[in-house]
């Protein structure tokens, strides 16, 4: 008898539902979070702002000022007329200007505001030669995610997942808060780096927690009706920006909830299968009897003897302090760590390489920032669906291989097809999305408690290095229109096939020392031996 039988003795009931909520609903503005810059920095229409010495009322007297872009549909973005050119206002503009000098904006821009009132490529000019810099805000911020995924998940091996995620949701509150003060762009990046290290660490410690009090029947129908509070979360982002569209008051909005989140989760209860593998199991007791009171089903014959009798095989197998180096000793944890790699890497280059965007469609991204949350919904349901009949691995393989096919597809539509462009990036979202809902589910159930944590911050590193890779990627049009497709669907392509040498692991109990992993992948390897013989 094992710590998941343990579990069945105390039941599923009351106290998981209150718990696994109250760990979930952070999720609904930890979307904010990951995709606040298309809204924060969002770029505005805007031209060179015209001379001082010039005050003009009526919008059609600035073509005398500013030419019109390449396209001829709209004023220059960075340009302006050395000298005034009135002659352009009797023509209407159908001169040859292409001999008429230019100049850079040296008075500044001028802004419309009616989609943004204020962002910060508005306040601190981000645009024309400093237009990179926009991008350079979700790369720190995911840099942040990145060094808390590794700082993190070492901490909570050590320290417990309820300790640093209480953590993680106080630093978020505070630091999150203070970005929206930030007098500098400078100091904004700083302040946006340190609440990715907080969205990292409220994450991976959410993730554990949750699933290291579920019974084994349960977790597949939990992880995936959890991960829909991130789905909400994305529409309520395109609520509240539309609402506000100021990104100093959205940034606060969307970061002071976490003091709330920080107040109750002093009330959670810290992973019984982590403090009895640390030497606590008097703690660990006291745990396991506080969930059974809550379910209406008191254990008293639970004692200290007989929980240290149950796993004695654990605990005896945890002698040693286990490192990030304990995750590609072994043949078979290396297998399973480079493949989980793979699989993360490519889902989160290929989903952030879709979101992080929205204004590219020619739609109102409040709009766009909606269906891209809607088609999460169906998205999850199928990842359901698939855990519960084919498995983690089909179901991981499945997602990879069918973004791929979307992305690539979406190579052969002429840009003029708009609307059939946006649709299948939703589809493209959508399987991506649903990639990362069975890939969270999936890596809590491949490694063991003993260094559980550390493996989640060591394979969403290459997470974090996707969606820090993705923006740059689409510079490549430049060279090829459709090159950025081709190399976000081959990442895909290539981690489907990783997928496939992962072990199923489809009602199996969760594994608490690295011999178990590697038994259970043993007895899974023996089973479909016996069924192929068969």
């Amino acid at each position: 008898m094992g710590f998941s039988d343990l579990l069945q003795e105390v039941s599923f009931g009351r106290f998981q539902w209150m718990h696994v909520t109250l760990i979930s609903l952070p999720g609904l503005l930890l979307a904010s979070q990951n995709l606040l810059n298309n809204f924060v920095s969002g770029v505005p229409t805007h031209h060179c702002s015209l001379p001082a010495n010039y005050s003009l009322p009526d919008y059609q007297v600035t073509f005398a000022f500013i030419p019109l872009d390449p396209s001829g549909n709209r004023l220059d973005r960075c340009r302006r007329y050395v000298e005034p050119q009135w002659h352009l206002l009797v023509t209407n503009g159908s001169a040859n200007v292409s001999h008429l000098k230019t100049e850079e904006c040296l008075d500044g821009w001028t802004f419309d505001h009616s989609e943004f009132l204020a962002t910060t490529i508005s306040e601190w000019d981000l645009v024309c030669s400093l237009r990179p810099l926009k991008q350079m805000i979700q790369t720190i911020y995911m840099g942040g995610v990145l060094t808390g995924a590794i700082i993190f998940g070492g901490l909570s091996d050590r320290f417990g997942r309820r300790s640093v995620l209480i953590w993680s949701y106080l630093q978020l509150a505070i630091l999150g808060c203070s970005a929206a003060l930030s007098p500098t762009y400078s100091v904004y990046c700083i302040f946006r780096f340190l609440c990715g290290m907080a969205v990292s660490g409220i994450i991976i410690n959410g993730v554990s927690l949750k699933v290291e009090w579920i019974p084994t029947k349960e977790r597949t129908l939990v992880g995936t009706l959890t991960s829909f509070f991130f789905t909400f979360g994305q529409l309520i982002l395109a609520g509240l920006a539309y609402w506000l569209r100021d990104w100093r008051k959205l940034q606060v909005v969307v970061c002071v909830p976490h003091f709330l989140f920080f107040a109750y989760s002093w009330w959670f209860a810290e992973s019984a299968r982590w403090l009895v593998l640390n030497r606590r199991s008097d703690k660990a007791l006291k745990n396991l009897h506080r969930v059974a009171r809550i379910n209406g089903k008191p254990i008293n014959q639970l004692t200290l003897e007989v929980l240290h009798s149950h796993m004695k095989k654990e605990i005896d197998s945890c002698q040693s302090t286990l490192t990030a180096y304990d995750l590609v000793k072994t043949r078979g944890m290396r297998r399973i760590s480079i493949c989980l790699m793979a699989v993360w890497f490519a889902t989160s280059f290929a989903y952030y390489g879709l979101v992080m965007d929205l204004q590219k469609f020619g739609v109102s991204i409040y709009v766009m920032q909606i269906i891209f949350g809607a088609v999460d919904i169906p998205s999850k349901l199928l990842a359901l669906a698939a855990l519960t009949y084919l498995g983690r691995r089909y179901s991981q393989a499945t997602c990879l291989f069918m973004s791929a096919l979307v992305i690539f597809a979406n190579i052969f539509i002429p840009p003029d097809m708009q609307v059939l462009r946006t649709v299948l990036a939703c589809l493209g979202k959508g399987f991506t999305s649903s990639s990362f809902t069975v890939v969270y589910l999936y890596t809590g159930e491949l490694y063991p408690t003993v260094i559980r944590q550390t493996g989640m911050g060591f394979v969403s590193t290459m997470a974090r290095t996707g969606s820090m890779a993705a923006p740059a990627v689409l510079i490549l049009d430049e060279v090829f229109p459709a090159l950025p497709s081709i190399v976000y669907g081959g990442a895909a392509v290539l981690a489907g096939f990783f997928a496939c040498f992962l072990p199923e692991t489809l009602n199996v109990e969760l594994p608490d020392t690295i011999n178990d992993t590697i038994r259970q992948k043993i007895d899974v390897q023996k089973n479909t031996t016996t069924i192929s013989v068969k």
